[in-house]
C-alpha cells in the first residue's frame, strides 16, 4: 500500500543476518523499537495499545513537534517499521479515517489504500478456524466488493487507482469485481421491481416479497448511485 506517512528505510545495521557456518542457532525475539516506544508515550491513542490510521506528512509534523528528541534516521526506521506492522494495516483496512497528532480525524481514507491494506491482511492470516483457504478467498471478495461500493468509483477507476500488478492479488481484486457487478445487477434489478411494484414503501415490497427490508433498503441505495456514476 503506497503510504506517505514515512519513507521506507535502507537496510540498517540492525537487520537480522544470517548464521555463520557452524554457529549455534537460537530464536531471537527484538523488542519495539526505541523510537515506537517513545512515540506510544507521546501519542498513546496513535502508538500506543491501539493505533490509528496516520495522515499523510506526519512524519515531517513530528519532526517539527519534536526534532530535538527524536533523531530524524531512526524515526524514518521506526515509521516503515510500524506502518508495515499488520495491526496498522488493520487500522486501516477498516477505513478509518486518517489521524493528526492531536487524535483527530482529518481526512478520509483512499478506498485504493483500503484496498492495499485489506489485501496484504489476508496475504499474512491464516483462514479462520474451520474455514477453507476458498471460504477464505470468498470472504476477501466480498470485503472488497465492499470497498468498492463504499467508494463510489467506477470499476476502471478503482482499478486505475489500486494500480496492483502482482497477478495473485490483480486476479483476486478481478474476481471480487466481478463479484460486484453480479450483486449491482441484484441491486438494479430489485429497484426495477420496485418501482413496478406499486408498493408505498422499501418495507412494504420486502414485505411482499418476503426479503429483509434493511437489505431492500441497501440495494435501492446501491442502483441510486450507480445511475448517479452513469450520469456523472
Amino acid at each position: 500500500m503506497t503510504d506517505t506517512t514515512a519513507a521506507a528505510p535502507a537496510p540498517d545495521s540492525t537487520s537480522p543476518r544470517p548464521a555463520e557456518a557452524g554457529a549455534p542457532t537460537a530464536p531471537s525475539r527484538r523488542g519495539p523499537h526505541p523510537v515506537l516506544v517513545q512515540l506510544g508515550q507521546l501519542y498513546p491513542a496513535l502508538f500506543g495499545a491501539t493505533v490509528q490510521p496516520l495522515k499523510r506528512g506526519i512524519f515531517q509534523d513530528l519532526l517539527t513537534a519534536h526534532g530535538e528528541v527524536l533523531d530524524k534516521a531512526q524515526l524514518k526506521v521506526a515509521m516503515a517499521i510500524h506502518t508495515r506492522s499488520t495491526r496498522y494495516l488493520q487500522a486501516v483496512a477498516s477505513g478509518a479515517a486518517r489521524h493528526d497528532l492531536q487524535g483527530q480525524a482529518v481526512e478520509p481514507m483512499a478506498p485504493e489504500h483500503v484496498l492495499h491494506a485489506v489485501l496484504e491482511v489476508f496475504k499474512r492470516r491464516k483462514p479462520r478456524p474451520g474455514e477453507t483457504v476458498e471460504q477464505q478467498q470468498q470472504r476477501l471478495q466480498r470485503r472488497i466488493a465492499q470497498i468498492f461500493s463504499d467508494s463510489g468509483l467506477t470499476r476502471e477507476a478503482l482499478l486505475e487507482r489500486a494500480n496492483i500488478k502482482e497477478p495473485t492479488a490483480l486476479a483476486t481484486l478481478t474476481a471480487a469485481l466481478d463479484y460486484a457487478a453480479e450483486q449491482d445487477a441484484r441491486a438494479e434489478a430489485v429497484q426495477r421491481a420496485f418501482a413496478a411494484s406499486g408498493a408505498a414503501s422499501p418495507a412494504a415490497f420486502a414485505q411482499m416479497y418476503g426479503m429483509h427490508p434493511k437489505a431492500v433498503e441497501r440495494q435501492l441505495a446501491r442502483a441510486a448511485q450507480l445511475q448517479a456514476l452513469r450520469s456523472a
